[in-house]
Order: C-alpha cells, then structure tokens, then sequence
C-alpha cells in the first residue's frame, strides 16, 4: 500500500483527516493562544488575563487589522459537558403523579 488514502472511483489522492496525532490543549507551550489587539492599553490588560491564569499566549500589536480574542473566550469560557437526564423505565411509577405505571398511563 502507498502512503496516504486513494479513491478507488476516481483514482484522485483523499485528504487524510485522521493523523493519530492528539493536539496539545490550547494555552500550553506547544499550542499557544494566538491573540490580535490594536492598541498597548489593550495589550497590557490581556497580558494580565493571560499570565494570572498561566497560559502562554502569542499577541500581535497590528492597529490596522480588526481584533482577534477568540482563543482568549475559549479559555475564560470552556465548554460545558452535557448530562442526558435519565429517562422513566417503563415498569416505573409514572413522572404525572397518577401512580399508575408508565407504560399504562404517559407511555403509550
């Protein structure tokens, strides 16, 4: 086999999407937060952000091209894991209070 995937109708090389490589987590030393700001009061306030959490960060001081914070809200703002609630089995008294089973009453 050769490296790299193959369409088998076209004979075209795939984009492999999958390289078994985890990425490192973002404000680490080998994937740092890339922040964009206009101005050095700007700056010195985001370094403060930045160095009171210990995150490493790259800015760029650029006042003709708009700011750029998005890797600085993901990690003041991560996301939350989800919790499916549990469902009512269907021996289980019902949830409407009637005291009937589920499955004779809200399961139909």
């Amino acid at each position: 086999m050769v490296d790299g995937s193959y369409n088998i109708l076209y004979g075209d090389k795939m984009k492999k999407i999958f390289d078994g490589k985890k990425t490192a987590k973002l404000g680490s030393e080998k994937n740092p937060a890339v922040v964009n700001l206009q101005t050095k009061k700007r700056l010195k306030e985001v370094v403060s952000i930045f160095e009171k959490n210990g995150w490493k960060y790259t800015i760029e001081l650029e006042p003709d091209k708009p700011e750029d914070i998005t890797d600085l809200e993901i990690l003041l703002n991560p996301s939350k894991t989800m919790i499916a609630e549990k469902k009512v089995g269907r021996n289980e008294p019902c949830s409407c209070g009637s005291g009937k089973k589920y499955k004779k009453c809200c399961g139909k």
